[in-house]
Parts: C-alpha cells; structure tokens; sequence
C-alpha cells in the first residue's frame, strides 16, 4: 500500500491530493513502476490519463463504468486474481485501502508533518504495523517538513 498523509490524516480533499511534494510524487512513480496498480474509480479519474508503465485495475460498484487504460473489476479477488504474478501496489482511495489492508505486507507511507483541508481521511498503521525505515525531510519555504516511513506487519 502506498499512500501520503498529513499530520491531521487528510489524504485528499475533491478527489485531488491537497498538496503538491515533487519529491513524493517522483517517489510514488519509482515505487509503482512496472506493478498492477489496484484503485478505486475516483483515484484513477484524478489521473490526467493513465500512469506509463504501470498497470491500472480499478475496482468499482458502478457496473457499467469504462475508461481507457482501466482494467475494470467489481471484487478484491476479482482484482488480484487480474493482478496475477505481477508485483501489486494498493494505491488508493480510503476504502480500497481499508479493503486490502488485511492482505498488505507492506505499507509506504509519505507523511507530512503539516495538517491539510480535506474530506478523505487516513487513520495512521495500526499496532500490527511496524516502522521498519524513516526518512525525513525538513521543511522548506515552499514545503512543509515530511517523512518517508515504510512499514512491515508484525
């Protein structure tokens, strides 16, 4: 599972990541390169167009919804039976986190140390979580300090 979060649990506000970290957002791309990508439909349409080099399967109630570059599926186990071999990066929203979080072995987490307007919250890992890696960023005039934290279930 990969995901950003500010200190207050934001993770989006309209269907958009409230803050703009180039850093994260190169992080997130050499994370996800080459993976199935399983989201939900609001994720995928806050794409500009599909991500190169990655695989998008979207998981939606809507039955009839459509996109180009998705690879649609109503089910967990439709989308990781789609997902295959191929290595699978969870990538949002709220509910497809909370959905997968049982079947994650790993969670990478870009958390920012700044609270954010928002309506899509993230509580942080649970005690089956452990921190196993931390590296943190100060803060700039344009940015708010962050940290890259990885963790592994217990």
């Amino acid at each position: 599972m990969i995901y950003a979060r500010a200190a207050n649990g934001v993770i989006g506000r309209d269907g958009a990541i409230p803050w703009h970290l180039p850093a994260d957002l190169k992080r997130f791309k050499a994370l996800t390169m080459g993976h199935a990508m399983i989201m939900g439909r609001k994720t995928f349409d806050s794409f500009p167009s599909p991500l190169p080099g990655r695989r998008h399967i979207v998981l939606t109630r809507a039955r009839n919804w459509q996109a180009e570059g998705a690879q649609v599926v109503h089910s967990k186990a439709e989308a990781l039976a789609l997902a295959g071999k191929a290595p699978v990066a969870i990538i949002g929203g709220a509910e497809i986190y909370r959905l997968f979080e049982t079947d994650a072995a790993r969670i990478e987490v870009t958390q920012l140390h700044a609270d954010y307007d928002g309506d899509t919250f993230m509580d942080p890992p649970s005690e089956s979580w452990r921190e196993v890696t931390r590296e943190d960023h100060a803060a700039t005039d344009m940015l708010p300090a962050f940290s890259y934290i990885t963790y592994e279930r217990r």
